[in-house]
């Protein structure tokens, strides 16, 4: 075969757009996601099935599906861009280490709560570092992690996911949020099994704090929680429970923001082992940054000592 009839080489920005579409499967909001216009997306995927000869989607007027091909050009094309990001890190690494770019993930539940001591942190330890924050549940940073668009993730464990390894933080209690006139509001030692007859306001699926809920159900005996109103953030959750719609539970670190918003509120502790959350860093196994994060991991127990939670050693 000739030079001349050698197809073109697929560049990262089309690759980007197409694993950016294959996720979404929706074109603006893959162009929001990467930053990139929609007819510029557009124009990258449509270079791209022309460089590989395949066709990648099926468009219609009302949606975007991957074909068949695409499905499996799709697994590859997430394997590139992950070893481009691993290359980008090593990079990183050779140069000097707490320098460059580290972009980090971090979920709703913990990212008002937590950032405030881990920017705090990198401020006055780390001031080279350029830290790129990235608020989004859970599947989403471990997909982000995956495809080298994240580097290192801020969320609740055990994760289980093979190829990402965990460096603990801290363990920290949930505690009951109830209305003013409900019977529970600022008791002590409330037994888990009291969780059975409530009528507990949750988080919108995909929250990992709302299976969290639903798991410290299970334990308590429940296995029915029948939800009848849901919230998209802790907030407005919060003011649920003030409005008497039901009760709720938050982890230990949220409650001084969010019981702040209302004075309508009234907090229940249970009693010992109170249900608990596991917070931690979590980074590609093998990174080349690792011996930085973990570095980073053992800064941030000391600097989260203040804060009502139960720091753990390096081995958690």
């Amino acid at each position: 075969m000739t030079l001349g009839n050698k197809r073109r080489q697929p560049s990262l920005a089309q690759l980007r757009a197409f694993a950016a579409v294959a996720e979404h499967l929706h074109f603006r909001d893959a162009a929001a996601a990467i930053g990139m216009s929609q007819p510029a997306l557009s124009g990258a995927v449509s270079a791209l099935e022309e460089s590989l000869g395949v066709t990648l989607l099926e468009r219609t007027t009302r949606k975007v599906l991957l074909s068949p091909e695409g499905e499996r050009i799709a697994v590859r094309v997430k394997a590139v861009l992950g070893e481009v990001g691993a290359l980008l890190e090593e990079a990183e690494a050779v140069r000097a280490p707490f320098t460059g770019v580290l972009r980090l993930g971090v979920i709703p539940t913990v990212a008002p709560y937590l950032l405030p001591t881990v920017l705090r942190l990198v401020h006055e330890r780390y001031p080279q570092l350029d830290l790129q924050v990235h608020e989004e549940q859970t599947a989403s940073l471990l997909d982000g992690l995956a495809g080298g668009r994240l580097d290192l993730l801020l969320l609740a464990v055990p994760l289980g996911v093979p190829g990402v390894a965990e460096l603990p933080l801290f363990d920290e209690d949930f505690v009951l949020v109830t209305p003013l006139e409900h019977e529970l509001g600022g008791r002590e030692g409330i037994p888990r099994q009291a969780l059975r007859e409530l009528n507990l306001l949750l988080l919108d699926e995909g929250h990992c704090l709302r299976d969290q809920a639903l798991d410290i159900c299970r334990e308590a005996g429940r296995d029915d929680v029948p939800v009848t109103t849901t919230a998209a953030g802790l907030s407005t959750l919060v003011q649920l429970v003030a409005g008497g719609l039901g009760v709720t539970l938050l982890p230990r670190t949220a409650l001084k923001v969010e019981i702040s918003r209302s004075n309508q509120l009234l907090t229940g502790y249970f009693a010992d082992p109170a249900p608990t959350r596991r917070i931690a860093l979590a980074m590609r196994s093998g990174a080349a940054r690792g011996a930085e994060y973990e570095e980073l991991a053992a800064a941030l127990r000391q600097a989260l000592r203040p804060l009502p939670v139960r720091v753990l050693d390096q081995d958690g």
